[in-house]
């Protein structure tokens, strides 16, 4: 989600709490379009960062440092000059623009007080940091832009400061009841589009938040709505728009379903793969509880946001060759089941063939020659049977033809029997790594799927043969059940083995989502019966961990560790048991807690 004014308004209303009438103690530039300002105030030293970024425009208080370079960039050093030691007047944000403007004092080069801007404009790919006087002249900014890039508004040097009004939009805080029925209702679309396409600073999520505290559905259009629904919306849009006049902001992050289990207080207790789904500075009523991470400041909301966005990023770009390299394989090991299963079909005619030369041998003596087929009695259905015949060979001729397609046949169906199987079960173990993919959080959970394709021929040693295995860091999932018994997920096919065949005890409990990839769940037992509670717990983790994630419901084989066997031969992660319960289970593991590393 990109900055709305509402998010804005927040990030404006904590930087003035926390930095009106400080002092700008450092300032650096360790990125081209980023600045990381270092502000004193009331014994406290703030890190404000800025960044310009198109892909990612940001705002926040941090209290982590970045690498400046060597040089200081030509803007860095401007802003020195001018405002190092400069006190923060005051903070402001135009309307419900997607602008702040820092107002900062400063002593000149004659000793004597001016007043200069900085402002930062949060827009997208139009993002920028801009360096005004006290007469709104642009000194100077992070990013030039003249007449060639924009026709709307040139920013450069020596150029008069204005926002540009390239949209028609109102300001949600000073509109009243006409002008939000006259906007709104203007024409015919959905409600939360009326509602972000009329407004200044509000974003689609928050659009949708308004018509679900409304009670209406988001996606009607604004004509179906009779008086009682458009008063509805009216009041939720006041009451919303109040609380960002009151600055009653209450930060949050909500996430998919079956991911992570937070609370209010900024507690959370599960671990997910992937990216939170959205974030507020208002609470997001619409998303239930569970999914929601309160936060008591919008920066460490950000902060944290954006750190899980950049990880889950990562991790994908990472993973991306190995992907390539699973999905290139399993296309092709599939195509190459499916030409096996159709010549295994083939084969099915085989016994026709014999049958038909047995009984050529039986009854050949009764066809004429020349005969194209012979019609006699099937001694194994008590039933007459016409066998086709070659008119130029004799019936003796015609059986041997039978028995040689026959035995070819027989010979085929021995070989694809065996490697139906060997594919099938190469198809399943490249579907298990593609689901450990998916699976994987950081960057050492992928050494070990790293390490398995080379052991399966898959992927080359870097160094050759000679070369020392990489060192394995990664280790499976560890939650705590409700009732408190230690619940370990493999996150790929080793650690399930390694979880099965050494770490598990022969009365601890075994999970496996049933006939799709997954992970190995093992709940230690502490040598007693398990709760019912803690068996559903470890049924929904093994759903949650396996191809079937996001399904309504997923069957779920249990079973003690000691009916868990491995096949001889078998690829790693592959069991076999013929002694085992089933459950049906949801995949939402927000209720559980993922023990501290």
């Amino acid at each position: 989600m990109a900055f709305d004014g509402i998010t804005i308004a927040a990030i404006r209303k904590e930087l003035s709490d926390a930095l009106t009438g400080g002092r700008v103690y450092k300032i650096a530039q360790p990125e081209p379009d980023e600045l990381l300002l270092t502000i004193k105030n009331n014994s406290t030293q703030y890190r404000l960062t800025l960044s310009a970024s198109a892909s990612l425009p940001l705002c926040f208080l941090t209290g982590k440092n970045k690498t400046s370079p060597m040089t200081a960039p030509n803007f860095c050093m401007l802003l020195r000059k001018h405002i190092q030691n400069g006190r923060i007047l005051s903070i402001t944000q135009p309307g419900m623009e997607r602008i702040l403007n820092f107002q900062i004092e400063h002593l000149d080069e004659m000793g004597d007080l001016r007043t200069k801007q900085l402002i930062v404009e949060l827009m997208g790919k139009h993002s920028n940091i801009i360096f005004c006087d006290e007469n709104n002249m642009i000194i100077d900014s992070i990013k030039h832009i003249s007449g060639l890039v924009s026709s709307v508004r040139e920013v450069l040097p020596g150029k008069d400061y204005f926002i540009p009004h390239t949209q028609d939009k109102a300001n949600p805080l000073e509109a009243d009841r006409t002008l939000f029925m006259e906007r709104v209702f203007s024409s015919a679309q959905p409600c939360f589009k009326a509602l972000y396409t009329s407004f200044t600073g509000l974003s689609p999520a928050i659009a949708h938040e308004i018509c679900y505290r409304a009670g209406g559905n988001a996606d009607l259009s604004t004509a179906a709505l009779d008086e009682d629904g458009r008063q509805a919306l009216w009041e939720a849009f006041s009451r919303m728009m109040e609380d960002v006049r009151e600055e009653r902001f209450s930060p949050c992050i909500v996430y998919e379903a079956g991911g992570r289990n937070a609370s209010q207080d900024g507690s959370s207790s599960g671990a997910r793969p992937t990216a939170p789904a959205e974030y507020a500075a208002l609470t997001l009523t619409s998303y239930p509880t569970a999914l929601r991470k309160g936060y008591a400041s919008i920066s460490a909301l950000l902060e944290d946001y954006y750190a899980e966005k950049n990880t889950v990023t990562r991790i994908r770009q990472r993973s991306s060759d190995l992907r390539r390299i699973v999905s290139t394989a399993l296309e092709r090991n599939v195509k190459k089941y499916d030409l096996q299963i159709r010549q295994m079909r083939d084969t099915e005619k085989r016994d026709k063939y014999r049958v038909y030369g047995e009984l050529l041998n039986t009854y050949g003596y009764s066809a004429e020659s020349g005969a194209k087929a012979l019609t006699c009695p099937n001694y194994y259905t008590g039933e007459d049977i016409t066998i086709p015949l070659d008119p130029t060979l004799t019936a003796g001729e015609n059986a041997k033809k039978y028995f040689e397609k026959y035995n070819k046949l027989k010979r085929t169906f021995e070989a694809l029997s065996a490697l139906t199987l060997e594919t099938k079960a190469e198809v399943e173990h490249l579907e298990s790594i593609s689901t450990c993919l998916d699976i994987a959080q950081k960057e050492d959970d992928l050494v070990q799927i790293r390490e398995e394709l080379i052991e399966s021929g898959y992927l080359k040693r870097k160094g050759g043969s000679r070369a020392k295995k990489v060192k394995i860091t990664s280790v499976p999932f560890h939650y705590i059940s409700g009732d408190g018994y230690d619940i370990y997920v493999g996150k790929n096919n080793y650690q399930n083995e390694e979880l099965t065949f050494r770490f598990a005890s022969g009365n601890d409990w075994w999970f496996h989502a049933k006939g799709i990839p997954g992970s190995h769940v093992i709940v230690k037992s502490k040598g007693g019966e398990l709760p019912d509670a803690t068996f559903e717990d470890a049924a929904r983790l093994a759903a949650y961990y396996s191809k079937g994630r996001g399904n309504e419901k997923v069957e779920v084989d249990y079973t003690e560790k000691k009916n868990v066997k491995k096949p001889a031969g078998g690829k790693p992660g592959f069991v076999v048991y013929y002694t085992n319960y089933s459950m049906m289970i949801d995949s939402d593991i927000s209720g559980l807690k993922q023990a501290e590393v």
